[in-house]
């Protein structure tokens, strides 16, 4: 993409990141368009993510435009270019909470994916991204994600808006990591 990600996450770009999360700094700065336009990259994740034997056609079917929450499309891409399987209800963000295997909360690392609430922890509405890091006092995750500002973007998410954490099933842990500064959200999309 043409954006680059700056310091303090440079370090995405070297050494040993898990699978998922390589997938999703390969997307970093895929934004949507403005207007009526839709970006064809986003709309392809939906038909490369219905493409795979556990996902069905209606997904490209129903993914028609970029206006459409993309977090939980963007996550399934990412998931099936690291050699993954994403699942029938990937769009909706909470709905990760039984992908993969459990990650407990003191053992989030590097590349986890992250289940958030939006709105109201008893609601429906959610947030999904992967695990780069945290704020030293451990107030914040750092999230690569999509639909974050309408772009693939890392951003502070409020770690009490966490409802889980889970992992590529096969993946180890790969350690946690803390990071000074970064731009703090309350609504992501």
């Amino acid at each position: 993409m043409d954006k680059l990600l700056r310091k303090p996450y440079t370090f995405l770009y070297r050494g040993a990141v898990p699978p998922m999360l390589r997938a999703a700094v390969n997307l970093y700065g895929v934004e949507e368009l403005a207007g009526l336009d839709d970006n064809p990259v986003i709309l392809g994740w939906a038909h490369e993510v219905a493409a795979t034997d556990n996902v069905g056609s209606w997904l490209k079917e129903f993914y028609t435009e970029d206006e459409i929450p993309w977090c939980g499309l963007f996550a399934a891409v990412c998931a099936v270019r690291a050699g993954a399987r994403a699942f029938n209800k990937c769009l909706a963000a909470r709905e990760w909470m039984h992908w993969g295997q459990d990650v407990e909360d003191d053992d989030v690392g590097l590349g986890d994916v992250l289940v958030f609430w939006r709105g109201n922890p008893a609601g429906k509405s959610g947030h999904v991204g992967f695990y780069v890091g945290e704020s030293p006092d451990g107030d914040f995750y750092h999230v690569l994600g999509g639909n974050q500002g309408d772009e693939v973007s890392i951003v502070k998410i409020p770690s009490y808006r966490l409802l889980g954490a889970r992992r590529q099933p096969g993946e180890r842990g790969h350690g946690r990591r803390v990071i000074e500064g970064g731009k703090v959200t309350e609504g992501e999309g």
